[in-house]
């Protein structure tokens, strides 16, 4: 009995690499279903999902936006209205003025030297210091007192002569045009003090 030679083994060729997507049937390549695949029927028509209570929920959430964005207006036309011009006390609240406001005029100050009949009191003076002037008619104590001058300002307290003593002392006001004239006029017939503001 002989025995026939083994074939020769030769190496199988090499497979090439397949993708992902050559192992996938394409759309034109595949087979119409067979006998076995069930007939395809068309989707029923469902009416929407309606969750109970979503709507009241959301009138509720909106309804609460409402009041939030009305507070905070609310607040912030508050806080405009504090922080806002004060109107004036003579104009009508809440109504425009006629016309524009018309700046008062300022008076025109000057400085009026003015002699003081207590020379002593004119000492304890120092520049920046108010004071009210006072008119007094006669030298006894019955005699007309008038205040000539209220709240002016000291702006100067020169330096007392020897001679000065039993005329009084010279003190520089800042005063008012009309109000120099008084201090003037009344310089002239009675004796004119001063007392501190």
């Amino acid at each position: 009995m002989s025995l026939a030679p083994p074939a020769p083994r030769f190496p199988s060729p090499p497979t090439p690499p397949t993708s992902h997507s050559s192992r996938l049937p394409s759309p034109r390549s595949a087979l119409p279903p067979g006998p076995d695949a069930p007939a395809t029927r068309e989707v029923p028509h469902f009416e929407p999902v309606r969750v109970r209570g979503s709507g009241r929920r959301l009138r509720r959430l909106l309804r609460h936006r409402r009041r939030a964005v009305a507070a905070g207006l609310a607040v912030t036309a508050a806080a405009l209205v504090a922080a806002g011009p004060r109107e004036a006390a003579d104009g009508a609240r809440g109504h425009p003025a006629q016309g524009p406001a018309r700046p008062h005029p300022v008076a025109e100050r000057v400085s009026a030297p003015v002699r003081i009949a207590d020379a002593a009191t004119v000492r304890l003076l120092r520049p920046g210091d108010r004071v009210d002037v006072i008119a007094a008619e006669g030298n006894g104590p019955g005699g007309d007192a008038q205040v000539v001058a209220r709240g002016v300002r000291v702006t100067e307290v020169p330096e007392p002569l020897d001679t000065a003593g039993e005329s009084g002392a010279l003190v520089v006001l800042s005063v008012p045009r009309p109000t120099a004239a008084r201090l003037a006029g009344a310089s002239a017939t009675a004796r004119l003090a001063v007392t501190l503001c």
